[in-house]
């Protein structure tokens, strides 16, 4: 009884710090995912883009993000990010200390390794959409943004969704790479309360039910998205 005492709310318990390092888990992992759907939008337009150049760089990029470990990604931003920082501060006469967040450079890493396959799933998305469509948007006189707004987006999105609701759940896992950089969230939360307690069962327990929690939330409303999105959609046998 004592040991579950740990986990609530009252002075004795680590309740309230754990749900606020679960909010924490939870920002950091929308920004990061964010972040990667930007850049892994442009990512996936140079894919699909005729400029050979372009191309190039982006299967550079998706190459180099998926061959090197996510931590040591993660460890790049949080040490490089603070010597470019102290280095600008320094050229511009700032006085020091110079640093960088680790909540900025957690949500960059992983915004970056998450464009990776956010791209993939944009540009299979993409390819999806049947050309016989494009051409008779093109045909009936729609602009590129036009076009894209009204034909190719919403049947991409359809096919993307699951895609997606996969490299959310990684991004969410990979959250736990970032407490190397002192940013209490839920794992970091959970360390520190199993070493100053010595319950590291329990608390690591907790931790794990926590991004359960926030995993199988998560999970159902993305398919409640693929669900609306299939309403009316050609071929699904769903009504309007």
């Amino acid at each position: 009884m004592g040991e579950i005492g740990l986990l609530g709310f009252g002075p004795d318990g680590w309740g309230l710090v754990l749900a606020k390092a679960g909010l924490m888990t939870l920002a950091v992992s929308v920004a990061a995912f964010l972040c990667g759907l930007v850049l892994g939008t442009l990512v996936a337009w140079a894919r699909i883009g005729g400029n050979a150049v372009l191309r190039a760089l982006a299967e550079a990029y998706t190459v180099t993000l998926r061959g090197v470990p996510d931590i040591l990604v993660i460890y790049l931003f949080y040490f490089g990010g603070r010597q470019v920082v102290a280095a600008v501060g320094t050229a511009l006469g700032f006085a020091g200390p110079f640093d960088i967040s680790g909540f900025a450079a957690g949500m960059l890493a992983i915004g970056l390794i998450s464009a990776a396959g956010q791209s993939e799933v944009l540009r299979g998305a993409y390819q999806a959409v049947p050309k016989g469509t494009i051409e008779a948007g093109r045909v009936c006189g729609m602009g590129r943004f036009t076009l894209f707004r009204r034909v190719i987006a919403p049947q991409a999105m359809v096919t993307a969704l699951p895609g997606m609701g996969n490299q959310w759940q990684s991004v969410i896992k990979e959250s736990a790479l970032v407490s190397v950089t002192g940013l209490v969230e839920t794992m970091r939360q959970v360390s520190v309360a199993a070493g100053t307690t010595q319950e590291h069962f329990l608390f690591y327990a907790a931790g794990a039910g926590i991004y359960l929690v926030i995993t199988t939330l998560s999970d159902q409303l993305f398919r409640l998205a693929e669900r609306r999105s299939l309403r009316g959609h050609p071929g699904t046998g769903t009504g309007a």
